[in-house]
């Protein structure tokens, strides 16, 4: 089997370009979560005949900032991963080769792009706070029902977030907060923040130090965290992969109105990328339905494309938020550095 997915670090991208260089290779550039079955990136690799190379680069911020830095040697020939939380910084930094995909034809008008088609939708996801069922079972606690009530002493030390700088799921929460409480000086988002910070919340890199390293269930106990950013998406992952999964869920989603904040993931050609009609073949396939039903269980994510049918445990564990919290796309281009900024200044002085 060619097609196959390599964990290695950054450093390497020059020798993966190289061998992109001299076979028939594709380098996909992609963030920390990417994971998609070997059967599906075969068949790409039989009707293409084009090998796929994935390089992680870390979480979501992580990678886009590692691909602006360097945009003039790119890491790969297509990135994959960025979502509406940082797209605009990777738009503002030129980092893709416009490409309209024909497949586009068959995405939900909503998930197009706005700008010249440097990116394609792929899928989307909810970013929610999670909670370990069976800790508030056992501490008789109730569940928070606003962002508003993990201010509340009852929930100090209980929440594990992530930083908005480094992690997309960690900014994605901070733009919910945003919608919530503004950003006016008096009453805004930073002053919950402040109450936050009061109340002992734990601010991890990324999602993965969150989850697995802090929230309760994620980290098999280790942790101490009951309650963390996550994803509305993610309990039938841990109905999957849990020790019993026939006994149902063991995680939760809080997805009352505007506690969640919804994520777009896009792809793109790389700008100087060294195969890039095998980047636009790529983009094509990841539109297909083969890879689009492939990406629940794995990314435990929803596709883009309508008709895909769900698996019956992501459908009957996932949820979909009837009212995400909202943030005008121009509005976030616009101040995403300011209010990270003055996030960072406010949490981590």
């Amino acid at each position: 089997m060619k097609s196959r997915i390599l964990l290695m670090p950054v450093l390497l991208a020059v020798a993966l370009l190289a061998q992109a260089q001299a076979a028939d290779t594709v380098v996909l550039v992609t963030h920390d979560s990417f994971a998609i079955s070997e059967s599906v990136l075969e068949s790409f690799e039989t009707q293409t005949g084009i090998v796929v190379e994935v390089l992680r680069a870390g979480d979501a911020g992580q990678m886009v900032n590692q691909a602006i830095l360097s945009k003039n040697n790119p890491l790969g020939d297509a990135l994959y991963g960025v979502d509406n939380t940082f797209l605009s910084r990777a738009l503002d930094a030129e980092i893709f080769a416009p490409y309209q995909s024909p497949a586009l034809a068959t995405v939900a008008a909503d998930f197009l792009p706005a700008d010249d088609f440097r990116v394609t939708p792929v899928d989307f996801g909810d970013v929610c706070l999670n909670y370990d069922i069976a800790w508030f079972a056992e501490n008789e606690l109730a569940l928070p029902q606003t962002l508003d009530d993990l201010t509340a002493e009852a929930y100090a030390g209980l929440l594990a977030v992530q930083n908005p700088a480094t992690s997309s799921p960690g900014l994605a929460f901070l733009l919910a907060t945003i919608a919530r409480f503004g950003t006016e000086d008096e009453g805004g988002y930073l002053d919950y923040w402040a109450a936050l910070r009061a109340n002992d919340v734990l601010v991890a890199d990324g999602w993965t130090d969150a989850y697995y390293g802090e929230f309760t269930v994620g980290s098999r106990g280790v942790g101490s965290r009951p309650l963390v950013v996550s994803y509305a998406s993610s309990p039938p992952a841990e109905v999957i992969y849990g020790e019993d999964p026939e006994a149902g869920a063991v995680t939760g989603a809080l997805i009352d109105a505007g506690m969640c904040f919804r994520q777009v993931e896009y792809v793109g050609v790389l700008d100087g990328a060294a195969n890039e009609a095998g980047a636009r073949r790529l983009i094509d396939f990841m539109l297909s339905a083969e890879f689009q039903a492939d990406m629940p269980l794995n990314m435990f994510v929803f596709p883009v494309l309508a008709d895909i049918k769900l698996p019956d445990e992501f459908a009957a564990y996932a949820q979909i938020p009837a009212q995400p919290a909202f943030v005008d796309p121009a509005a976030i281009e616009a101040n995403r550095e300011a209010w990270i900024q003055a996030w960072a200044e406010a949490m981590l002085r």
